[in-house]
């Protein structure tokens, strides 16, 4: 059992399961647990009819005829996916999602980023799906025989802090999707982020409403209050983001805050006085940080 921060940002279910791999005397019963785990992971936990499964593939996979790694690369060529998360998503999307699936990961920075809109440019879809699954990277963590799985919530060496916010962005808890289960929708979940390499605030998934600072949300980047902002010669100015208010009194108040994030810019001096307001309004504080 995981105690602590994976078990309270919805990862402890990956924490809890050993990667799935296939051995020369797996059962009918282990490959099929298989199958359903690369269904699983490579289409982000979208529910898949009978009428989209790769019965072809499945079938070869069963004999032997394919490994893992060809069957993860024959799902990803599939017109479950590519309908899904590239024909009808954003470029940026479709690759994050491809990071996601294949390599368990967000993307590193803008140069991971261009050279994948490049290889869609200049060689296509497949070549795009074969430069994950070809890769060094894939090959080491999980060779021919291991499904892949989410390692990107992990510290590791090389990784920065940054990379291991935006993990948890687009990584929303075992249950969530990423077909229909994205607050963002179609939209690039991580894309300015990346290419600026901002940190984003890891917020435990969806677990209770909206208003209770739940749920991750885009946050607004500009000041919904601003507090004194430049009358102190004290020091410097505070951006202090809310990830949520909620209202402490009796049943069916309305809170008069319509939006789940709130940001204020505050001055030194009216730092603690601020904060314990928030707290008064029942506001969670996400993060503090200077101008």
């Amino acid at each position: 059992m995981v105690f602590g921060p994976a078990s309270q940002l919805g990862v402890s279910l990956f924490e809890e399961t050993s990667p799935l791999e296939r051995f020369p005397n797996s059962s009918s019963e282990d490959l099929d647990v298989i199958i359903r785990a690369v269904y699983r992971q490579v289409l982000g936990n979208a529910y898949v009819m009978e009428s989209e499964r790769a019965v072809v593939a499945e079938s070869q996979f069963k004999s032997g005829e394919l490994s893992v790694r060809e069957f993860v690369r024959a799902l990803a060529k599939s017109s479950a996916y590519s309908s899904r998360f590239f024909e009808t998503a954003p470029r940026y999307r479709f690759i994050e999602l491809n990071f996601k699936h294949f390599l368990g990961r967000t993307p590193e920075g803008l140069e991971e980023m261009r050279t994948h809109s490049t290889i869609l440019d200049t060689q296509g879809y497949e070549a795009e799906i074969d430069s994950y699954i070809d890769s060094e990277e894939y090959q080491n963590a999980y060779g021919e025989n291991i499904v892949p799985y989410y390692r990107g919530y992990k510290t590791a060496p090389e990784r920065t802090m940054v990379e291991f916010t935006h993990m948890f962005a687009i990584l929303r808890g075992a249950s969530s999707s990423d077909f229909k289960g994205s607050l963002a929708g179609k939209a690039p979940v991580l894309n300015k982020y990346v290419i600026q390499e901002i940190p984003v605030p890891i917020i435990p998934p969806s677990g209770g409403s909206v208003g209770d600072g739940w749920a991750f949300q885009e946050p607004d980047r500009s000041a919904s209050s601003r507090v004194g902002l430049g009358g102190s010669d004290q020091g410097k100015v505070y951006r202090i983001e809310v990830t949520g208010y909620r209202t402490k009194a009796k049943i069916n108040q309305i809170s008069k805050f319509r939006r789940s994030n709130q940001v204020y810019f505050v001055p030194f001096s009216q730092l603690s006085d601020k904060y314990q307001s928030i707290h008064r309004q029942g506001g969670v504080i996400s993060s503090i940080t200077p101008v």
